[in-house]
């Protein structure tokens, strides 16, 4: 119970993170190009990698700090991160054909997901 407690706390944080920083990236640069969901993507990339190499290679530290950083607080401002992390840790494993297929799966599942999900939408 004291995962899910963490993951929902880190989550809102992350959440409400990337509200403030779409909501300002549109303010700053407009809203022609989603610029803010490019920043938190790209500084949730950073994060993750960062926190979970010092996390795991430099420190011991509680998983329930891992958890809390990366599925709550990161996972709530993007899930990207996960993603990139996870492809380049297979990489790192030299298991790149796993590599591939998660990103081929990502991308091409997630935007038909995506298609799908708006063609069922303009039904209703």
């Amino acid at each position: 119970m004291l995962e899910v407690i963490l993951v929902t706390i880190g989550g809102g944080i992350g959440s409400a993170s990337r509200y403030l920083v779409s909501t300002w990236a549109a303010a700053r640069f407009g809203a022609d190009f989603p610029y803010g969901t490019l920043i938190v993507n790209v500084v949730g990339c950073f994060i993750i990698g960062a926190f979970m190499t010092v996390a795991t290679e430099r420190l011991i530290v509680s998983p329930y700090w891992r958890l809390f950083v990366t599925v709550g607080i990161v996972g709530g401002f993007t899930t990207f991160s996960s993603f990139s992390y996870e492809t380049l840790h297979l990489l790192q494993e030299a298991d790149a054909l796993r590599a591939f297929y998660n990103v081929s799966l990502n991308v091409l599942v997630g935007f038909s997901a995506t298609w799908l999900g708006i063609g069922l939408a303009r039904l209703f």
